[in-house]
């Protein structure tokens, strides 16, 4: 296989999988909630009358036309996916400072204040009189996004066990798909209050994930890492000793302490990202995040009502339709927890990359033979189906490859010298290209109409290759021994230079 693959002749720590490291983990990976709950609610939100007629009132005028109007184009308006975009230009500016934050005063400080700021930001939407207050809102929620981002992977993979590491860290993940879930729930129930408020609900209810990931955040230990790495050396060798559940830790103990002295000597993390040595991680700091939005999947989750209402389903149809994908999207995250560790991150994505490519063309191709370029019919029961079946297909395969893999492979591959900057660099380039995606979609709908799923469509097919050629597979291998997989590629083996020599390793190609 072009990738190449690590045999595990390696290093093996000691341990197993303790309750402790399961529970904690649960409680970090919270912070996907919040993420999540936000991507549900704003699509919903923005596809309900009274809140588009009190704050967007052009927008609202546009969708009452009759259905001779272009399907496309109606949503299509600066101001309303400004609202949905602005949270994540907010924490593309967050995860830079949030990086600092993270190495110098730990995971769990960094996730507390995340949790913290998202608090301050949901009551400020569910609060909002006016536009400029849900903006200032969304700025807050996305300044926690960022915090919570950049740590909670970090926090999980530092925690878990290396064989475990795949299921703990995808967690994050699973929980994001869950605050979607909720989300969908309470969009589709409080559009039917009387009185038209119950967007203020949805996005006041934004408060709770929040308080649930600060009063775990309190709770939480710190992982062994952060410890050794701000000085508290022997208070680390207790927690490795508690999470592992063994006293034979000396090995693992003295690789991170190896690790942190390496990482002592850095003046510069971003400086020393930029190095030669550093290159294939630096590429798949970039890449991977930015290759995992132009999937289109936040086109369909966060704007999946007001697609669904785009190509003819009613205002309660569309946020029904969006809880059916919320549910396949969360199932679906379990067959990569169940499988991440025993078939690998390359075979997952790799199948998962297919499937997204016959998922969108298929799609691209049922709106172009019912709308055309026009963008003008009406689409009969049966063939509304058809259309959320293959958004599911989509959806369900995105959900046990590029939604969790693209988090959990960047928060392992990194050493610890670079991996707070490192990681900074994986949740920037996720936001920025979530929030150009966020901030062009109804643009694009607009103008590339049906065009817009083969685009994405193509984009699959580019980063499956992508996958094929130039990802090595890093299931079961301990985080601190992962510049080992580097040296064993075709193209990267270049590149992996350790003090002048190349790095050895027992390996071999598959």
């Amino acid at each position: 296989m072009a990738g190449g693959a690590f045999t595990e002749k390696g290093k093996q720590y000691p341990g197993k999988m303790t309750v402790f490291v399961f529970l904690t983990c649960l409680v970090a990976s919270s912070g996907g909630l919040i993420f999540g709950y936000d991507i549900g609610i704003s699509g919903g939100v923005t596809s309900m009358d009274p809140f588009l007629k009190r704050f967007f009132p052009s927008v609202y005028a546009k969708e009452q036309e009759v259905v001779e109007t272009n399907q496309y184009c109606k949503f299509d308006s600066v101001l309303l996916t400004l609202f949905t975009s602005s949270l994540y230009l907010a924490a593309l500016v967050a995860s830079l400072f949030a990086g600092y934050i993270t190495k110098r005063c730990g995971r769990r400080v960094s996730m507390l204040g995340g949790g913290a700021i998202f608090l301050v930001g949901a009551v400020l939407n569910g609060l909002a009189q006016n536009v400029a207050m849900l903006i200032i809102g969304r700025i807050f929620l996305g300044i926690g996004v960022g915090f919570s981002n950049q740590s909670v992977p970090l926090y999980l993979s530092e925690m878990a066990p290396a064989k475990m590491r795949g299921m703990l860290n995808i967690s994050f993940q699973l929980m994001t798909t869950v605050g979607i879930l909720v989300a969908n729930l309470i969009n589709y129930f409080t559009a039917k209050i009387p009185g038209g408020w119950g967007w203020r609900i949805g996005l006041g209810l934004a408060a709770v994930p929040a308080v649930i990931m600060v009063g775990g955040s309190i709770f939480l230990p710190d992982t062994p890492n952060s410890l050794v790495a701000r000085g508290k050396v022997e208070s680390a060798r207790a927690m490795l000793r508690r999470i592992r559940g063994t006293d034979d830790v000396s090995l693992e103990f003295d690789d991170l302490v190896a690790a942190s002295e390496a990482s002592e000597a850095i003046q510069n993390p971003w400086g020393t990202l930029l190095q030669r040595r550093y290159r294939p991680q630096l590429v798949m700091a970039v890449l991977i995040p930015t290759l995992q939005q132009l999937t289109g999947i936040n086109v369909v989750m966060f704007y999946a009502p007001v697609l669904f209402k785009t190509i003819g389903f009613g205002g309660t149809a569309s946020l029904m339709s969006a809880v059916i994908t919320g549910l396949v999207n969360m199932f679906s995250t379990f067959v990569s927890i169940a499988t991440v560790d025993r078939l690998g991150r390359r075979k997952l994505l790799l199948e998962g990359g297919i499937q997204m490519i016959l998922a969108q063309f298929v799609l691209g191709t049922l709106i172009a033979v019912k709308f055309g370029t026009t963008g003008v019919a009406a689409i009969s029961r049966p063939y509304a189906i058809g259309v959320v079946f293959c958004i599911c297909v989509f959806v369900s395969a995105f959900a046990w490859s590029w939604g969790p893999l693209g988090w959990l492979v960047p928060s392992e591959i990194f050493p610890l010298e670079i991996r707070s900057a490192a990681q900074s660099v994986v949740v920037v380039f996720n936001m920025i290209f979530t929030f150009i995606i966020a901030q062009i979609f109804l643009m694009l709908l607009c103008h590339l109409k049906f065009g817009l799923f083969y685009f994405f469509g193509a984009w699959e097919i580019a980063m499956t290759l992508f996958v094929y050629f130039f990802l090595p597979e890093t299931k079961g291998i301990p985080i601190e021994e992962m510049d080992r997989i580097w040296a064993n590629h075709w193209y990267w083996k270049r590149f992996a230079v350790d003090g002048g020599r190349k790095v050895e390793l027992t390996s071999t190609a598959v």
